[in-house]
């Protein structure tokens, strides 16, 4: 007698192997048995006409603080994630002294615009080192699993102090500290550590990140504790100014360690074939038996800009910027007076305003055909005549004016600015990367960028768009797609026990209307401690989503289960070494 017995689903197992129908049997949380007909249950579900796939694991997320205070980890867990990686881009909160909480938490805002009030109110700060962290994270209930890793910034805070935020370059001693609480971070199941070393990252204060020029001794040295415990995969976040230089110390320590190394991959307007020449040094690498891969995204990673948004096209006009800290309604009605409207759209830009932002988003204020009117349901691949530019040729009227009036018209309407991955004006970069196996999919930075962007939902765009959707250019198998959401992110990370439907694996499982499935248009929402706002997006079309064999949401509703975990590596259900 089973537990449950999902019967006569379309079953995707997570291998790539093609689809077939059958049933999937749980018994004892995990995978009892997966094809023809199985025996009696005490549950038995019919999956007819549903698909049948693993949940997914998503390798890139900043639920760091969340997981404090969220046992959901909504919106991710309404999208079929069962499992959260988070202590990306090297941002996070331990190891921390007293004294430094406050940096940590205006890192993170700065890096990951997690406001500084919510993490405030919602971090309890019952922890210093990281093997404390990790403890607190695994008291907490929840309802799915969570993994973390070290990361760079709050390393080097711990160690340096206010050197590190100076960007000092690291002592001899400093790097053998870091080195050592790296080790201590993996052998209590860290899942490897992050660094970044881009100008987009930098605090509320414009100033650039701690580790932003951090050397290569620094960074081999710290990355040599992945090699000492034979454990975790070390991934970055660059800029690659100096191409030569980046590739020159990854190559090194990944000789050294004989670690897997990571980096960030996508496209850039300003530099069209940089993320050509970098797959093509990820496959030399691996020619040369090093393990290189290049984590890569979905969709165009954008900004979705409106009013209470972190960032529009008016936010650096000096008039606006009076209003913007107003409740959202009380901005809306402002903005459509008529005289105020002529006030803002006469003023130029704040060069001090644009100077504090990112590198990327600095084209806020200028790149008018790099924006696109979003609808609803979202479009992710806008053709060229959505975009502001386009209208405004078309009716004659400055393009400021159309974006101010599409975004003060009507409620919570929002224009898209693909950052990066949107050089081509369509997906076919993107195409040309899901179909790399140098490349991981990842970067749904769930838990980021609260009043900007919304990519938590990507592992359900990933079927709907490329599996069913696209019009403007070609599809990709559905059993590619969830395959590169599920056993490939699981292997490479050391989640040995999850990502397929297989005997024995954890009964993490999603039943999906495939029909039916569809994103919604994102929607800001004040749910977090102190008010805080954020943007999520609802998704129609999960029928059940089951975590170690417990249903968790039925039909887009929590049922009150909470079976998730902290996992460790290199504990149960994991191994220490991660995939090439």
């Amino acid at each position: 007698m089973h537990d449950i017995v999902i019967r006569g689903g379309t079953i995707i197992d997570g291998t790539g192997q093609p689809a077939f129908t059958g049933d999937v049997a749980i018994s004892g949380g995990r995978i009892a048995a997966v094809g023809d007909r199985q025996g009696p249950a005490r549950r038995e579900i019919d999956a007819s006409g549903l698909l049948v796939t693993p949940g997914w694991v998503d390798a890139h997320t900043h639920y760091d603080g969340q997981a404090m205070w969220d046992p959901l980890l909504a919106p991710s867990c309404w999208h079929g994630v069962t499992t959260v990686l988070f202590g990306n881009c090297g941002v996070g909160f331990a190891p921390v002294k007293k004294e430094h909480r406050g940096a940590l938490m205006d890192l993170m805002e700065g890096v990951e615009e997690i406001p500084n009030p919510v993490l405030s109110a919602g971090l309890t700060w019952e922890w210093e080192t990281f093997p404390q962290f990790m403890d607190a994270l695994e008291r907490r209930p929840r309802a799915i699993d969570i993994a973390a890793r070290a990361a760079h910034l709050p390393l080097r805070v711990y160690v340096m102090g206010d050197r590190a935020v100076r960007r000092e370059p690291a002592t001899g001693e400093d790097i053998a500290e870091m080195r050592r609480l790296t080790i201590e971070a993996l052998q209590v199941g860290a899942f490897g550590f992050t660094t970044s070393r881009t100008d987009s990252h930098k605090t509320p204060d414009g100033e650039l990140v701690a580790s932003r020029d951090a050397d290569a001794d620094e960074l081999v040295g710290i990355g040599s504790a992945l090699g000492a415990v034979s454990a975790g995969a070390f991934g970055m976040n660059s800029d690659f100014d100096d191409e030569d230089y980046e590739l020159a110390w990854m190559r090194k320590l990944a000789r050294q360690t004989g670690r897997p190394i990571w980096f960030l991959l996508t496209d850039r307007y300003e530099d069209p074939q940089r993320w050509r020449r970098l797959i093509k040094a990820t496959h030399e690498a691996r020619a040369e038996g090093l393990s290189f891969t290049a984590q890569i995204a979905g969709r165009p990673i954008g900004v979705m800009m409106g009013i209470g948004t972190a960032l529009n096209p008016f936010t650096v006009r000096p008039t606006y910027k009076k209003i913007e800290g107003l409740p959202i309604e009380e901005q809306r009605r402002l903005l459509r007076d008529p005289q105020l409207r002529r006030q803002i759209l006469a003023e130029r830009p704040s060069d001090a305003e644009v100077a504090k932002l990112a590198q990327f988003r600095q084209a806020v204020t200028q790149k008018w055909e790099r924006f696109y009117t979003m609808g609803n349901p979202p479009d992710y691949e806008p053709a060229p005549e959505k975009s502001v530019a386009a209208i405004a040729a078309r009716t004659g009227r400055p393009p400021d004016e159309v974006a101010y009036d599409y975004m003060t018209e009507v409620d919570g309407q929002y224009l898209y600015f693909p950052v990066v991955n949107y050089v081509t004006g369509d997906h076919a970069p993107i195409y040309e990367m899901l179909n790399d196996p140098a490349c991981l999919l990842g970067l749904s930075d769930g838990g980021a960028h609260c009043t900007s962007i919304v990519d938590s939902g990507v592992p359900t765009f990933m079927l709907m768009h490329w599996g069913r959707d696209r019009s403007r250019g070609p599809r990709l198998p559905l059993e590619h797609l969830v395959k590169r959401q599920t056993s490939e992110t699981a292997d490479f990370f050391g989640f040995s026990d999850r990502g397929r439907l297989q005997p024995g694996l954890r009964a993490d499982i999603n039943l999906i209307e495939f029909d039916r499935l569809q994103v919604q248009k994102p929607e800001l929402v004040h749910d977090m401690p102190a008010g805080g706002r954020r943007f999520v997006q609802r998704v129609d079309g999960y029928e059940m989503t089951f975590v170690a064999g417990e249903a968790i949401f039925e039909r887009g509703e929590h049922t009150g289960a909470l079976p998730g975990r902290l996992v460790r590596a290199g504990r149960e259900g994991t191994t220490l070494a991660a995939a090439e």
